[in-house]
């Protein structure tokens, strides 16, 4: 984690609770190199988001502790930094190319298939595949 990983995900969150998480997400990975306090405000400012309140909630514990549970979450799941994926439960980390994520993707395909001609309905193939958590590599 880079040090201003922690003030990116509060500021993330912060917009997220006026309903703009992903343009928030978006400015502070188009601007990675320029990631400081000043500039969360300003591009909150940008996005039409009331600062004060930005700026408030950018300090709230409750934030502070939904980043951290979300941190522990992961690294219980094997991701330990980014880019880290999972499809039904199972890791792929870092940067992969497509073919890496196709073979799991078509793999996983034949399980719900199978799923689904076991009797498995198909709105909850997903639900079934995760049931037990994770799932192996």
């Amino acid at each position: 984690m880079h040090n201003r990983a922690q003030p990116a995900a509060q500021a993330s969150e912060a917009a997220g609770k006026q309903g703009k998480f992903w343009e928030m997400h978006d400015k502070i990975f188009e601007n990675m190199k320029d990631l400081t306090d000043e500039n969360f405000a300003k591009w909150a400012g940008e996005l039409g988001l009331n600062v004060d309140q930005f700026k408030k909630d950018i300090e709230d514990p409750e934030i502070k502790k939904k980043i951290a549970d979300q941190q522990k979450l992961g690294g219980s799941l094997g991701a330990r930094g980014t880019p880290a994926f999972f499809v039904n439960g199972r890791y792929l980390s870092g940067a992969q190319p497509k073919e890496a994520f196709k073979v799991i993707i078509d793999e996983e395909m034949k399980k719900a298939d199978a799923l689904i001609a076991k009797g498995t309905p198909k709105a909850k193939v997903y639900e079934e595949t995760i049931k037990n958590g994770k799932t192996a590599p």
